[in-house]
């Protein structure tokens, strides 16, 4: 039977906040990095994320990092800290009533981010959305540590269509097909993702794609805590 897909940008959306922004400031606050050094290379990779110019491969390569530094156990405690303290007090109620409605009916949900699988896979569980429905940046992990390298092209605009299909494809081997599909975005970098579904919703949106929004008629939403 044909199912329904409905795909949840993370930051922004379903989140007030930006997550991948938010550890970057975790680390610093707790000492982690040289605060000067990492909260300026921090700031400038976010506004050029904001403009649109981001180098994702860059970005994603500097964040990966810190996470070169220390073993995962160490790791996966420091980010259950800061999804307790910093992301889950920014879960938007009106996206979990949205998502909750969605698997609910019986759709499959997926949180489809920018943002590397170690921050976002980890929030994904608190949405219950599990990892095999998550699509993000992935970070290359050998030898029980991270390279800081990614696996594949980065998870950002038209990277979100690349893993998207790869997804799809795995998901159709297994015997599963779409006949409706639902996106939800605040950014004008997901305008891309928003044309692919057959019903796009603008969350929150920049002023970029709110204008994008009213051209064609997409549903805009306000989701902000």
């Amino acid at each position: 039977m044909p199912r329904t897909l409905a795909l949840f940008d993370l930051d922004h959306t379903l989140l007030d906040v930006d997550s991948d922004y938010l550890w970057g400031e975790y680390i610093v606050t707790h000492g982690l990095v040289d605060e000067a050094q990492y909260r300026t290379a921090n700031q400038a990779f976010y506004e050029q994320y904001i403009e649109g110019t981001l180098d994702a491969t860059e970005y994603n390569e500097f964040v990966a990092q810190f996470l070169t530094t220390l073993p995962l156990d160490r790791l996966h405690a420091l980010r259950e800290d800061y999804i307790k303290y910093e992301i889950e007090p920014h879960m938007r109620p009106k996206a979990l009533t949205v998502l909750r409605e969605h698997l609910e009916l019986g759709h499959d949900v997926v949180i489809i981010s920018a943002t590397n699988d170690f921050v976002v896979s980890a929030i994904a569980e608190r949405f219950g959305v599990e990892d095999a429905n998550v699509l993000a940046t992935p970070l290359e992990i050998k030898d029980e540590r991270y390279t800081g390298k990614l696996t594949d092209k980065p998870n950002f605009k038209e990277g979100k269509i690349y893993h998207l299909d790869k997804w799809l494809n795995k998901q159709q081997l297994a015997g599963l097909h779409y006949a409706k599909t639902y996106a939800y975005s605040d950014s004008k970098n997901d305008i891309p993702l928003l044309e692919w579904a057959d019903v796009a919703i603008c969350v929150s949106p920049d002023d970029a794609l709110h204008a994008h929004a009213l051209a064609h008629r997409w549903a805009v939403e306000d989701w902000s805590i």
